[in-house]
């Protein structure tokens, strides 16, 4: 049988004549063709933020770390440190307990213990302080609860009101921090310290 465009009918694919064609899938107005130059120019453009991105993070990641390694090599032997002042403090204490006179007075012998201690001390502070450890002395300075511990008040109108007058125990910093505050003894009952002297 012969259809008006003048083809025979094909019995076996009876719906070949009835299917429509499709040239192309549907594509979104605002989307651009795959494979077209807008395409291709938006992709670079995510690609270069995420680029950017990464390298970001990577650098914040790298300047982290450094800082945390800095930190580690300066603070790593706070432990350490604390558990040596003690050591310190032991040996101030020797020498403190032989008096001035009875030091000049002293035999040979006794003189020489006396210079062994303090040569190890001198020794252990530099040790400390070749470190990082540093020691302080916050005598006759306005005390400050961020780098000292009071224990108690003397009065002393010759200073001001709050200023160090003696120091029990002396400080440590290791870096920028402190390691163990200065016990002092603070004056009280003096002038107050003036505004320029607080600030």
């Amino acid at each position: 049988m012969t259809d008006p465009n003048g083809q025979k009918d094909n019995p076996a694919n009876p719906a070949q004549d009835n299917e429509p064609v499709v040239s192309k899938p549907y594509i979104m107005p605002d989307d651009p063709e795959q494979g077209s130059a807008e395409a291709l120019a938006r992709e670079n453009v995510d690609l270069r933020d995420k680029m950017l991105r990464t390298l970001a993070e990577m650098e914040n990641l790298r300047k982290r770390t450094a800082r945390e390694v800095a930190d580690a090599r300066t603070y790593g032997i706070t432990g350490f440190a604390r558990d040596v002042l003690g050591i310190a403090d032991n040996l101030q204490r020797a020498l403190d307990a032989v008096p001035a006179e009875t030091r000049e007075s002293a035999d040979p012998m006794l003189k020489a213990l006396i210079e062994g201690v303090e040569l190890t001390e001198r020794s252990l502070l530099n040790a400390l302080e070749k470190n990082g450890v540093k020691k302080f002395d916050p005598s006759g300075e306005k005390f400050d609860p961020n780098f000292q511990q009071a224990m108690y008040e003397v009065p002393d109108a010759s200073v001001p009101a709050g200023t160090v007058v003696q120091v029990v125990q002396a400080g440590y910093m290791i870096g920028d921090r402190v390691l163990r505050p200065a016990l002092v003894a603070i004056a009280k009952g003096g002038a107050k310290a003036s505004a320029s002297e607080t600030n």
